[in-house]
């Protein structure tokens, strides 16, 4: 049997964070990262799209809410880029989430820190050195 292999690109091209409430994950993500959501009903699961510009770097995704959603903080990892970690921490902190791991240095690569969001999703932040 022979695969047929992807041409050379980065490999992920979409996420889905599960949530209970669509509606108080919009609020905190909103809060956090101050993103702009586009709610839609996509194969009869509810979705809030993170925004996304073509012809940028980086992925995006969408919060999704159905039967098939189950928030967990034993899953995959999404890593979100910001500025300033502390000030990210802070605010997640301060609309409903919990740090999980503190700034923490990654050397040249720049900082990293985990935190529970407002569902029980354990998501990342990281900042590069400027």
């Amino acid at each position: 049997m022979t695969t047929t292999k992807i041409p050379a690109s980065n490999p992920v091209v979409y996420f889905e964070i599960p949530v209970d409430d669509i509606d108080r994950a919009i609020e905190f993500y909103t809060a956090v990262f101050n993103f702009d959501f586009e709610k839609q009903i996509i194969d009869h699961n509810e979705m809030a799209l993170f925004p996304f510009t073509d012809g940028l770097t980086g992925i995006s995704g969408a919060l999704a809410k159905g039967e098939a959603y189950k928030p967990t903080i034993d899953g995959v990892i999404i890593y979100f880029k910001t500025l300033e970690i502390e000030n990210t921490l802070k605010l997640a902190v301060s609309n409903g989430g919990e740090v999980l791991y503190p700034k923490t240095s990654i050397g040249e690569l720049g900082f990293v820190a985990e935190l529970k969001d407002s569902e029980g999703n354990r998501i990342a932040v990281h900042q590069t050195i400027e």
